[in-house]
Formats: C-alpha cells, structure tokens, sequence
C-alpha cells in the first residue's frame, strides 16, 4: 500500500514522465488538482476512485489537513494512490507535508518528480532562462506566499543579476513591477508573461518590466524578468511557435 506523489508537469500530458503515466493506469485512486490536464486525467483506469481536491479562488476548498487525511485513509484501503500535482510536487507544492502526514500515519509514500512550469513555461516560450552571456542563473519564487513566510525582499531580487521566474504571480504582478522598480530594476528590462504553457491555448505577453501587469493576467501564468525575456519584447499578444521549431531555426541559422 503505497501513495504515490506524481507530479505531471505542466499541462501538456506528453510532458509526463513514462513512470507517471503508468501509475495513474495502475491506481485504484487518484486525488488530483484543480489545474490538471483532461488529458492527463484520461490515462485513469475509469474503475479508480476520483477525488478532485482542487482549489478554486473565492470559493470553499478542501483544506490541506483534509487532503493529507484523504490521502490517509486511501493509502489504508488501497495497493496504488496516485496524488496529482500539476508541475513537480516539491516546487512551491505542498507534497512534503503530504509525505510528512502519511508517514506520521504509517502509510508509505513515494515520489515521482515532475517537469516544473518555472523552467517548462519559458522553454515552451522560446525563453532560455540562462542563455549564455545573458544570464548565469535563475531566481524561482512564488508570489502566493504563506502568511507565516517573510515577505519577498524586493531589494534584493532586484540587484540579483540573474533571471527571474515568478509562479502563482498572475494577481500579484503589479506589485511585482512597482516592487523591482522601486528597488533600482530599470523598468525597461524586459519581461514576459506565459499563461497556460503547453495547453492549446498557451498565450505570450512581453514588454518592458514598466508595462508589466498594465492588463490583467489570467492564471495560470509564468512570469519572466531579465534579459533572457528580449525576446519577446517586440512580440506582445501573440502565440509562440512550438520550443522544438525554434530550436531547429536556432540550429538551421548557425549551421548555415
């Protein structure tokens, strides 16, 4: 009896790990996100139990205590439960305590890592986060921080010098702009917005750091700050073509 804790990626269920897709075929339960692909969801045997955990802003959701008592009881019941958890469960997701609360339980857990959308929304956009001679590293942080974290140090982030991932920023991104402004960042550093990377209906913003949050955001959504954003500085409201097309015009332009 063991619960599996799978992270799926970001959305586009081909980007699953092939342990991923065999034990959402094998669970005799499956507890999942609100986020999650359909399609990802469609490799479920239709005899497991379904419970959809997810949580919707302004309505009443499940409590994390109520998920890891869930998860509890299922792993007592059942050979194979599969946690859901779009991305990878251990960036900005709560699978640690899950696995905290089942072991404390005595029910066995494992974890089948994800690709995360903090690296997977920008590649999906054609942005290299550490593109050579751009930058020399990345920056992941979450704008939807628990109210007993310390508050994001503006400061900081804005002279780090390095790129600049926000998950979970979509609501926040106003104040993510006016914050690295205000800090020093040079509000024409270029930025991008990817909302629902990898879905058919994957959108990109980009512009000046300025301009960022100027218009609503729909989640879910990636945001990108540094100068490996460039790219789609000069290519507001528009769709990217597929990571794998750019990468052979990449290829086919230094070959040539």
């Amino acid at each position: 009896m063991t619960v599996f804790i799978v992270g799926v990626g970001p959305g586009d269920a081909e980007l699953m790990t092939l342990k991923a897709a065999r034990l959402l075929r094998d669970a005799d339960a499956v507890v999942h996100d609100r986020l999650i692909g359909s399609e990802v969801l469609d490799y479920v045997s239709p005899v497991a139990e379904r419970h959809d955990v997810g949580k919707t802003p302004g309505r009443p959701s499940p409590s994390q205590a109520a998920i890891n008592a869930l998860l509890i009881d299922l792993g007592r019941r059942f050979d194979t439960v599969v946690r859901v958890k779009g991305g990878d469960p251990f960036v900005f997701g709560r699978g640690v305590e899950e696995i905290r609360a089942c072991a404390e339980a005595g029910v066995d857990t494992e974890v089948v890592p994800g690709v995360t959308s903090a690296l997977a929304g920008p590649l999906a956009a054609g942005i290299s986060v550490t593109e050579r001679g751009l930058s020399s590293g990345v920056v992941i942080v979450t704008a939807h921080q628990d109210p007993g974290s310390a508050p994001l140090d503006w400061g900081a982030l804005a002279d780090v010098g390095l790129t600049i991932v926000v998950l979970m920023g979509a609501r926040r991104s106003a104040e993510i702009r006016d914050g690295l402004i205000l800090h020093g960042m040079s509000p024409t550093m270029p930025a991008a917005v990817v909302t629902s990377a990898t879905h058919p209906d994957q959108h990109v913003w980009g512009g000046p750091l300025s301009e960022l949050g100027r218009e609503p955001i729909a989640a879910p959504s990636v945001l990108i700050i540094g100068p490996v954003a460039r790219s789609t500085t000069q290519a507001a409201d528009r769709s990217v073509p597929d990571p794998c097309a750019v990468d052979i015009a990449r290829r086919t332009a230094i070959t040539a």
